[in-house]
């Protein structure tokens, strides 16, 4: 049969079916039974296998993508400030980043403008008092004030109640019970941006510690931060490193 196709074959199979006894045309039937089962089966282990290597080739990509991705969070305290806050939510929108502003009160009341404009751009806000004094140096009605007021003035002008509070370095009361239940978030890395206004000083301080999960401590203050920020944000990114806000650093 050299040379000759499927459909030659069985079409000199079935014109010389008449000329065959009964016992040879039942032979015939059946082989050609067998061919069309195993034929329909192997088509379906071929496909079955193209559908595996499929899956498979799926998950090992959705593996890769979650062994090169990490998260780390950007935080800024001590805002809104009238200059730099603006300045830093720029190099954030054009890097498509979002991070967490931790916010004191008096200067909400301030520069509402810049809250809206945060909440806005999709960063999170949270509480960081209403003066900036250690809460655990104030009896728990004053600590509590401190809180509450700073709580009511975001509210004012986004319409959300901050969920999460970072009290002035980093001393809470234990025991401190205001009237909204909040998560206290303190950091991993500290730049110490404020003290040093330093630019390589605070890039090398985060590229040198930071870590998958890691929450970063900066100030949104300072002319050196902005610049600092967009460094460290472009760095880590190469690195696999996804910025996100604290909540998913937290619950994730």
């Amino acid at each position: 049969m050299q040379g000759m196709n499927g459909k030659k074959f069985w079409r000199l199979i079935w014109g010389n079916h008449t000329k065959l006894h009964v016992w040879e045309k039942c032979l015939v039937f059946d082989l050609f039974c067998v061919c069309l089962v195993s034929g329909a089966v192997m088509s379906g282990i071929g496909n079955m296998g193209g559908e595996n290597e499929g899956i498979l080739a799926t998950a090992q990509i959705h593996e890769d993508t979650q062994e090169e991705t990490k998260k780390v969070a950007l935080t800024f305290d001590d805002g809104p400030h009238p200059q730099y806050t603006p300045e830093m939510l720029a190099a954030l929108k054009e890097r498509d980043v979002k991070a967490t502003f931790f916010l004191l009160g008096e200067e909400v009341e301030k520069h509402p403008e810049i809250v809206k404009q945060i909440h806005e751009q999709g960063h999170l806000i949270g509480n960081h008092s209403y003066k900036h004094e250690q809460l655990s140096k104030l009896t728990m009605e004053q600590a509590c004030a401190q809180v509450s007021r700073t709580n009511e003035l975001v509210y004012e002008i986004t319409g959300t109640y901050p969920s999460y509070i970072r009290p002035p370095f980093g001393d809470w009361q234990d025991k401190l019970d205001c009237e909204v239940n909040m998560v206290e978030v303190l950091w991993d890395v500290d730049t110490l941006d404020w003290s040093s206004q330093n630019h390589a000083q605070i890039v090398n301080k985060v590229l040198k510690n930071v870590q998958e999960n890691d929450i970063i401590l900066m100030h949104d203050g300072y002319e050196t931060s902005v610049t600092a920020a967009g460094e460290i944000i472009d760095t880590l990114k190469k690195q696999g490193y996804e910025f996100v806000t604290v909540d998913e650093i937290l619950f994730d």
